[in-house]
Order: structure tokens, then C-alpha cells, then sequence
């Protein structure tokens, strides 16, 4: 997928967070809330150069580690966002595999937050150079 289809489907993540969590399905909102951010770090991923081995992102843990140490730790976006990223992937965790119920203002944070990180990371997209394809013609 290219950074462009990542950051729709990111965009679509996060509709689907909002009208779970309007629908009271708590749980649900924090797993599309995350699963927003997940995207929108691959496609920031896919966009810096050299991208990262494809296998370094195919994990939720190796894709949060490649995400600090990339993008956060180079500067490239704030640390904020990395924290967000690590503490929505923690919520979602609670939300998926736990027996306890994630709490209506936990919820709404990650989906806020998730909501941000896709804008920022869209915006992050949009002023980083992209690769040009090779078309094989010589002029």
C-alpha cells in the first residue's frame, strides 16, 4: 500500500472510532483508534528514506519501535505523537485482551488522539519528499 491509501484508510479508522464510541461501544472506538494510528505510522514509515525493512514494520511492536526510532528520535515528529502512539496501542491492548471495560473518558482520549496523530502525520506526508518512480525511459 502507498502512504496515500494508508492515510484514507487511517482517515476511515478513525470515522469508525467515532461512531463507536457515540454508539457506546468503548472498546471498539479504542481498537479503531489505534488501528487509525497504526496506518498513518506505516505510511510515515514508508515515506521517510530509506523506508524500513517491510519485516521491522509487520509487528504492532516492531512498527512502534521503527516509528520512535525513525521518525521520533530523528525529530521528524514530535515526541508527543510517539507517546500517544504507545499509549493508545496500551489502551487498545486493555480494550482487546482484558475483561476489564475501557473508561468513556479513556476512550474518548484515543480517539481524540488518534484524530490527531492522523492529521499530523498526513501533514508529516505531505512535506516529506517522496521516492520518484523509475520509468525506464532515458528522456
Amino acid at each position: 500500500m502507498t502512504p496515500t491509501e494508508l492515510l484514507d484508510r487511517a482517515k476511515r479508522a478513525t470515522e469508525s472510532a467515532d461512531l463507536l464510541l457515540g454508539a457506546g461501544d468503548l472498546n471498539g472506538a479504542c481498537n479503531r483508534a489505534y488501528y487509525a494510528m497504526f496506518d498513518a505510522a506505516r505510511a510515515a514509515l514508508i515515506a521517510v528514506q530509506p523506508p524500513p525493512a517491510s519485516e521491522a514494520i509487520k509487528t504492532h511492536s516492531g512498527l512502534i519501535s521503527a516509528f520512535s526510532l525513525q521518525l521520533v528520535k530523528t525529530g521528524q515528529v514530535s515526541i508527543e505523537l510517539g507517546k500517544s502512539f504507545s499509549k493508545v496501542s496500551d489502551i487498545r491492548l486493555i480494550a482487546d485482551y482484558s475483561d476489564e471495560e475501557v473508561s468513556a473518558d479513556r476512550a474518548r482520549w484515543a480517539v481524540e488522539q488518534a484524530k490527531e496523530f492522523v492529521k499530523a502525520i498526513r501533514l508529516h506526508c505531505t512535506t516529506t519528499p517522496q521516492p520518484v518512480a523509475h520509468s525506464g525511459s532515458s528522456g
